[in-house]
């Protein structure tokens, strides 16, 4: 699955998922999840990324909040028309939930502004049949 949005702000972030059956244990309430993140850069200026923040929900309504400097141990600055991609991953007790948040990024005069990134579904196919 894939989403796509910039809401409104200059940052465009898509995101693609991916069940990862051989890591999960489903008989244990384990099932792992991969995404992989393009963020685009479609304003005048250089952005960096300087933050995330992630809610994650899982089936059972359970949330997890994440706050972290960066991303897979980067701090990005994304030219303008340029993007940059990563692929990191989530764990959660259900075969389904949803992840969602932000990024603080900062341009390249200093001001800081939020990138959304929208809901998106971590899903287990088997789990839907």
């Amino acid at each position: 699955m894939t989403i796509s949005s910039n809401l409104g702000s200059p940052i465009k972030v898509s995101v693609e998922t991916f069940y990862v059956e051989a890591q999960s244990q489903p008989e244990k309430n384990k099932y792992v999840f991969a995404y992989t993140v393009t963020i685009k850069n479609h304003s005048l200026c250089s952005a960096k990324l300087e933050s995330r923040h992630w809610l994650i929900t899982d089936a059972n309504g359970k949330e997890s909040e994440i706050d972290g400097e960066g991303v897979i141990g980067e701090k990005p600055s994304i030219a303008p028309g340029d993007s940059y991609k990563y692929t990191s991953g989530a764990v959660l007790d259900t075969p389904l939930g949803t992840m969602q948040g932000h990024y603080l990024m900062r341009n390249e005069f200093g001001t800081e502004f939020e990138a959304p990134i929208p809901v998106f579904r971590l899903t287990c196919l088997t789990a839907l049949h």
